[in-house]
């Protein structure tokens, strides 16, 4: 045999090899009841989705599918399939500490880095478990660059967890982050990197760019209480310079830069600087609102958590948490109203990873959503965001193949989706079958 008949014939075992390989061995096939696809305005019944490997290949009527030969049949034609959802705010280094046990200064204190990673592991795997496919952890609150380490182990198939996006230490200013109220003498732990001033700032953004955060996180304000007009007041952290330059910076590796921000003067430094996107943002007052529709400035409203843990009504902190709670309701009505950018954020970490991550969309909707639009923000809206249209957040072709089925219409009773029953991540089958 000539060396081309050799090299012919090597080509041709090849060839046959992967198609013998690709004919069903590595495909899945999911037969749907309704498919709410993450983009779609309406849903469509009786879908079928082809899944070869990790991807989607094909999205298409059942009447007309057609199911390559060998592939492995997964049966959801009795429930409501969905893409896997996005929590675009959390804290998988928190559990919700209980302030009866030292709240969150023994996190830091008395909880090592080691048992930290545990219990963030654990808190990974019931977002996913639970249909969160995907994450953007939004600092690890003194733990340090552990995000990327738990990333990692996700990545490489150590532990089970959703599609981390994450933001390491976050970025605040003297002053304007805990732990707070020890005798001045101590120099105590925070659970934020410090910086004052913008050479400060830009190079705190190089260092967590250059050890692997996806996002920058900025803390624009810190506490809050209730004004001498009854306002809700809350402390400015960064300057606008300042800011600038994380922003600049951040934008300048092609990432983006997320804005913890309450209300009032440091919210609007948020704005001015260039935040990508407002977190919580308690009291958008109208300026606010006009500033981030002309930006495009991203709203991730993290409603109920400003329902829990209320002080008595008759203290000052009392009545600052019902402030809170109630200019976050008008504010995220207002937003709603002007077509701001609404993205789907609960803050778990602050809640215990023991309650439901679906937890916001029954605030969304109490206070305006439709539950389409509210899905489309755990969904393809936050995929945008993200920079990962098209990839997450749809079930569509050529996108990642994650999938989450519940029983009922979540279009009527949007709080089923605390119950979702199957979850598949990467083309994997992490609950249900």
């Amino acid at each position: 045999m000539t060396k081309r008949s050799t090299w012919v014939l090597s080509c041709f075992l090849l060839w046959s090899y992967g198609v013998f390989a690709q004919s069903g061995a590595d495909v899945t096939v999911i037969r749907t009841g309704t498919l709410i696809d993450g983009k779609s305005d309406k849903p469509r019944a009786n879908q079928v989705i082809v899944i070869r490997g990790n991807r989607i290949e094909s999205v298409s009527d059942a009447s007309s599918a057609k199911i390559p030969a060998g592939a492995t049949e997964i049966d959801l034609s009795k429930r409501t399939v969905l893409p896997g959802l996005i929590d675009s705010h959390t804290h998988i280094f928190l559990q919700g500490e209980d302030p009866a046990k030292g709240g969150y200064d023994a996190n830091i204190l008395s909880q090592g880095l080691a048992l930290r990673a545990v219990r963030a592991g654990v808190a990974a795997r019931r977002a996913l478990e639970q249909g969160f496919t995907t994450l953007r952890d939004v600092e690890t609150e003194g733990a340090g660059y552990g995000d990327v380490g738990i990333k990692q182990a996700i990545n490489l198939g150590y532990i089970p967890g959703p599609r981390l996006i994450i933001s390491t230490r976050a970025i605040s200013t003297t002053g304007g982050y805990m732990l707070e109220g020890y005798a001045p003498e101590l120099d105590m732990p925070k659970g934020a990197q410090i910086v004052d001033g913008p050479v400060e700032a830009r190079k705190a953004a190089r260092e967590q760019l250059d050890k692997g955060a996806d996002w920058i996180k900025v803390y624009m304000t810190h506490r809050s209480w209730v004004g001498k007009n009854g306002e809700l007041a809350s402390q400015p952290t960064l300057t606008v310079e300042e800011l600038r330059a994380i922003v600049d910076e951040t934008h300048g590796w092609g990432k983006k830069v997320a804005c913890h921000a309450y209300s009032g003067i440091g919210l609007h430094r948020a704005l001015d600087g260039g935040c990508d996107s407002i977190e919580h943002g308690l009291d958008l007052d109208d300026a606010a609102i006009s500033q981030m529709l002309k930006q495009g400035t991203w709203y991730v409203p993290t409603l109920n958590v400003y329902y829990t843990d209320w002080a008595p009504e008759d203290t000052p902190e009392g009545k600052r948490d019902r402030l809170r709670a109630s200019a976050h309701e008008v504010s995220f009505k207002k937003a709603l109203k002007a077509g701001v950018k609404i993205v789907y954020g609960t803050d778990m970490g602050g809640i215990p990873w023991t309650e439901p991550v679906a937890q916001d969309f029954p605030r969304m909707v109490e206070f305006g959503m439709a539950p389409m639009d509210a899905i489309q923000s755990a969904t393809s809206r936050a995929a945008v965001m993200l920079d990962m249209e098209g990839k997450i957040g749809v079930i569509a072709a050529g996108a990642f193949a994650d999938v989450v089925g519940v029983s009922g219409d979540p279009l009527r009773d949007i709080k089923l989706l605390e119950n979702v029953d199957f979850v598949m991540k990467d083309g994997q089958v992490v609950r249900g079958k």
